[in-house]
């Protein structure tokens, strides 16, 4: 029987995806749990259409995540931070002081988009990547300076 699938399943496809699987698998547990759909003519058509429109939707939000991301590409911030012996913070600079010197800047960035290996812990130049949705990431200048 074919079915296209609603879900991504381990070992089978993704959403979108038509695929032959037994009759009694689809029957008895893709069907009812609602993970697939049988690829009837009427199905199939509804399935295009809604790849359309979310093809559509995707192009236009990868539009605005570009203006997005050249405008977090032209960023150069600059964090302040006390410092000791031989150029060491006392602290780090995380993620969420980051965010906080764009958001000064004009520029509204979630933390938990700002991938960050670990904390910043000297004095310096880093670039620091943002990850966008549709896949995009842009990257910044953070200089970390000792305050005075």
């Amino acid at each position: 029987m074919q079915v296209i699938l609603r879900e991504d399943i381990d070992n089978l496809g993704k959403i979108g995806d038509l695929v032959k699987v037994a009759d009694g698998y689809a029957r008895n547990y893709l069907v009812p749990k609602k993970k697939a759909i049988e690829a009837t003519p009427k199905n199939l058509g509804a399935m295009e259409h809604a790849k359309k429109m979310v093809s559509d939707r995707l192009r236009k939000l990868k539009k605005e995540v570009a203006a997005d991301a050249d405008r977090i590409k032209a960023l150069a911030v600059t964090i302040k931070a006390k410092v000791g012996e031989e150029g060491k913070l006392f602290g780090s600079v995380t993620s969420m002081d980051i965010a906080e010197a764009v958001k000064a800047q004009g520029v509204s960035i979630d933390k938990r988009k700002i991938v960050l290996e670990e904390p910043i812990k000297r004095l310096g130049d880093y670039t620091i990547s943002v990850k966008l949705p549709a896949d995009v990431s842009a990257e910044f200048k953070v200089s970390v300076v000792a305050e005075e």
